[in-house]
């Protein structure tokens, strides 16, 4: 019996150790996110992946939804005076405190004005590119934005698109040097600094390969096009770090982007080991019942989060028809926490449970807005993106 005693003794005491050596070798990020979702309800959790949106300043309906902790984040909110007004309701006045992401379209510039991306690529200087976004997450970050949807990394070769002047143009090989570029400048070497904001490769994937230039229109492009022509700008963000990726309104093969769990989960999270956070863009979740794959929001939205998607934006389907969803056993909870917990690890790495204003002052807004500095560089990068043509040979069909 004692020697019984002691070998249970002696199990009990290794099992001890081992949680011990376990705990020990976890992250405090990792127990702090831990620590956060064993607290949440599941409407907190769902609420972490509603990303909403407001012209220039919260209304009292929204704030009250940050009070009860059902939003995660909020797009085109800018200004320090506002998003800080908004960021002290959510970590002083809700129930976990947690941290808003605030995100804003910081395409070519915040305050001062940088000559669009497809200029900025006819220079072929990656350090312009890299310099350019960042001052922009400069003047951004002042402002408190700390999350750009920039770069859009998209390839397009129809000139018909409309959309054409936000990215890189139509090689592969400078939309990823360029790509890889505005990442690093959007983020610089920290993203606790209060110079950085979360960049966005965006549409992932193939947006700019739309039938006949029509946005929004079907991609129908075999595999090996997609890999050799569309993704590699998405790979060079993915490598340089970027933190979050948007998908794309089209389909691909007959299949939306945002209900893609090939090209989300097994591509970018299993092949390229992605370990980012991965958003819709502008209510794309609703829009798949359009492109008829879902049949009411619940089922669109259920279709969304398994793929892999992470926030919904502006559709409010994550938050106002998901809670059913999971209590009747149709979405794993282990599968909304995947979700929490990938938009969570973006607000500690931005540093926002330190400081969740992310250094954005009154002060600090007006004194990087349109600095004498940035200006500068702007001029500079718009002189190296004139492109003369020369026809001499006559070789295009021009009356000169």
């Amino acid at each position: 019996m004692q020697l019984r005693n002691t070998v249970i003794a002696l199990i009990i005491a290794v099992g001890h150790s081992a949680a011990a050596q376990a705990g020990a070798h976890t992250s405090p990020t990792t127990r702090k996110i831990d620590s956060l979702l064993a607290r949440m309800t599941l409407e907190e959790k769902l609420g972490q992946l509603n990303l909403l949106s407001f012209d220039d300043r919260s209304t009292p309906a929204q704030l009250d939804l940050v009070r009860r902790g059902l939003v995660g984040g909020f797009l085109n909110l800018t200004g320090a005076t506002a998003t800080r007004e908004a960021q002290h309701v959510a970590v002083a006045e809700s129930r976990l405190r947690i941290p808003l992401l605030l995100g804003y379209d910081v395409i070519h510039g915040y305050r001062t004005t940088f000559p669009i991306p497809l200029a900025e690529a006819s220079t072929w200087d990656p350090a312009a590119a890299q310099a350019a976004a960042h001052v922009a997450a400069v003047e951004a970050a002042a402002a408190g934005v700390n999350w750009t949807f920039a770069p859009m990394v998209d390839i397009a070769r129809d000139p018909r698109w409309g959309r054409i002047a936000e990215g890189s143009g139509e090689d592969p090989y400078l939309g990823s040097v360029m790509a890889a570029a505005r990442v690093r400048g959007f983020q610089g070497a920290d993203l606790h600094a209060a110079d950085a904001v979360l960049a966005t490769a965006k549409h992932f994937a193939a947006y700019g390969g739309a039938e006949g230039g029509r946005d929004y229109n079907t991609v129908d492009v075999s595999e090996r096009t997609l890999r050799e022509t569309y993704l590699p700008p998405f790979r060079a963000a993915v490598d340089a770090g970027a933190g979050s990726i948007m998908t794309s309104f089209n389909e691909i093969a007959g299949l939306p982007s945002t209900a893609n769990r090939w090209l989300v989960t097994t591509l970018l999270r299993g092949e390229w080991k992605f370990r980012g956070m991965v958003v819709s863009d502008w209510t794309s979740i609703d829009e798949l019942r359009a492109h008829g794959v879902a049949g009411s929001r619940a089922e669109a939205g259920r279709l969304a989060l398994e793929a892999g998607v992470d926030m919904d934006m502006v559709s409010r389907i994550y938050l106002d028809d998901l809670p059913a969803v999971v209590r009747a056993g149709r979405i794993p909870v282990a599968t909304v926490d995947a979700a929490v917990r990938r938009v969570l690890q973006a607000k500690v790495a931005l540093g926002l449970f330190d400081d969740p204003y992310h250094g954005a002052t009154v002060e600090r807004e007006r004194a990087t807005s349109l600095a004498p500095q940035h200006r500068e560089l702007a001029r500079r990068v718009a002189r190296e993106a004139i492109v003369l043509l020369k026809n001499d040979t006559n070789l295009i069909p021009l009356d000169t």
